[in-house]
């Protein structure tokens, strides 16, 4: 069974892109992060046309989440990251596809910082260590995918130094990542790259993807259920080089059934 994880970047914008990975790669769960759309402008019939079923928590021109699961309706267990009820903006998302729970994730970028999105981008993260913690107690097959926006390590960057400034790098960030692996969650991707220097984003400017300045900051961790079964994890790394292609490359891994 493969899951992947995809920050899209724009449904809409990145259409024949998405549609072309998907058919090319077929995972059985595909996870989606900043869609960029609202709810009833999302192009669920374009991927039903090709077997896909969706559900999906949108928001007017940024954010947004999705899970695509392959021949079978995802059954939703959780729209929003709870914790804070006037937090209106859309990136979580929770589901039950195939025996898997599946949670998919667009966490908070936190720049500028300091700041008051740096502070929300930290409290996002106990708040969702909050549930993570209660997934983990239900002893589940479960799955927590998307774009963290932490870069976890220095090995996980182009360059510590260019980028030691950014939210994505600072102590308080890193620290909470850590923090969630410490409660028993396996980076599946780190795992099984340990030295590092695998990238899942490449910016637009500066000609980052030509020179390959890139980090790693799409994450998919796994209950100790589902970390069992790992046979295998990547980045689809091609698909970022496409025309109109998004800033993001697909991550997934693979579990034995």
């Amino acid at each position: 069974m493969k899951i992947s994880s995809y920050n899209i970047n724009g449904v809409k914008a990145r259409l024949p892109r998405l549609l072309e990975w998907l058919q090319e790669t077929r995972p059985k769960v595909a996870c989606l992060q900043e869609v960029k759309s609202q709810d009833e402008g999302f192009p669920a019939e374009e991927f039903e046309k090709i077997g896909y079923q969706a559900i999906w928590h949108g928001q007017k021109g940024f954010n947004g989440v999705a899970i695509l699961a392959d021949g079978v309706k995802p059954v939703e267990m959780q729209r929003g990251l709870p914790g804070a009820p006037e937090d209106e903006q859309a990136r979580y998302l929770e589901a039950d596809v195939a025996g898997v729970r599946v949670v998919c994730i667009y966490l908070p970028n936190g720049n500028p910082q300091p700041g008051p999105k740096f502070d929300y981008k930290l409290a996002w993260m106990e708040r969702l260590r909050s549930r993570m913690q209660h997934l983990w107690s239900l002893e589940l097959s479960c799955a927590v995918v998307g774009d963290f926006n932490v870069i976890p390590e220095d090995k996980d960057v182009w360059s510590p130094k260019a980028m030691a400034s950014d939210a994505l790098m600072q102590p308080a960030s890193r620290d909470a990542y850590a923090r969630l692996l410490a409660d028993g969650w396996t980076d599946a991707l780190d795992t099984l790259n340990p030295r590092g220097g695998v990238w899942t984003y490449w910016d637009y400017q500066a000609g980052a993807w030509q020179r390959d300045h890139g980090f790693r900051i799409d994450h998919m961790l796994l209950s100790p259920e589902l970390a069992d079964r790992l046979v295998g994890a990547g980045v689809d790394k091609d698909h970022r080089g496409r025309e109109k292609a998004s800033d993001h490359a697909p991550v997934w891994f693979e579990v034995r059934d």
